[in-house]
């Protein structure tokens, strides 16, 4: 299987190569990439996403699964991978499943939670998506209030990372970074080991 955790933390330092453009399929072109969201402290997105696909790999790979992250640093000095590159990750790696974890950067007052992205005509993308959604809701992740619905679970056409994967892929956005009690579980290593063993669960219960 595939994780891919988002944006590299060095994309900001890097504008001319993250905002090339690339195919993002459907016959769109989208930049490259972004520099993805920050708590109001500073605490980057790429970072958060990182830490948390490093232990859903850990536990996984615990439990004989092989794993292939679409980045393997989160450094200061890296930028990319381009997004149509991730949304091909799954397809060279020929694996069962994506799952791309990311986090919202919504300055809407009161937004909070989580919310999982997939392609509308997929019918394993969306099982993945109901697995993940019900795996963080009963880790107590509170269902976006401000996006999808209030369901928490998105149909998309625009992202390259589901467009241009031929396997089972969803997109979650675990929480809103901009939201003090999000940031709160973000920021410490209980907050990021609860993400991790809901994803994980998912996954497995979807790889058996």
């Amino acid at each position: 299987m595939v994780l891919d955790p988002g944006h590299q933390l060095g994309n900001r330092n890097f504008p001319r190569e993250i905002n090339r453009l690339v195919p993002a399929g459907r016959g769109q072109r989208k930049p490259c990439n972004t520099t993805g969201a920050a708590t109001d402290g500073g605490f980057p997105e790429a970072t958060f996403t990182w830490r948390v696909a490093r232990l859903v790999q850990k536990r996984l790979e615990a439990q004989g699964a092989r794993v292939v992250l679409t980045r393997q640093s989160n450094r200061d000095d890296r930028w990319g991978p381009c997004v149509d590159r991730r949304g091909r990750a799954g397809n060279r790696a020929h694996a069962d499943l994506m799952l791309s974890i990311h986090a919202d950067g919504s300055y809407a007052a009161g937004a909070r939670g989580f919310h999982v992205i997939t392609l509308p005509e997929r019918k394993a993308s969306a099982r993945l998506a109901r697995e993940v959604r019900s795996s963080l809701r009963r880790a107590g992740v509170p269902v976006a209030n401000y996006v999808a619905g209030g369901d928490g679970l998105d149909e998309r056409t625009d992202l390259a990372t589901l467009n241009l994967s031929r396997v089972p892929t969803a997109m979650v956005e675990l929480g809103n970074m901009r939201d003090r009690r999000d940031a709160r579980r973000m920021r410490t290593a209980r907050g990021r080991a609860s993400y991790a063993r809901a994803l994980s669960r998912a996954i497995a219960a979807e790889l058996r």
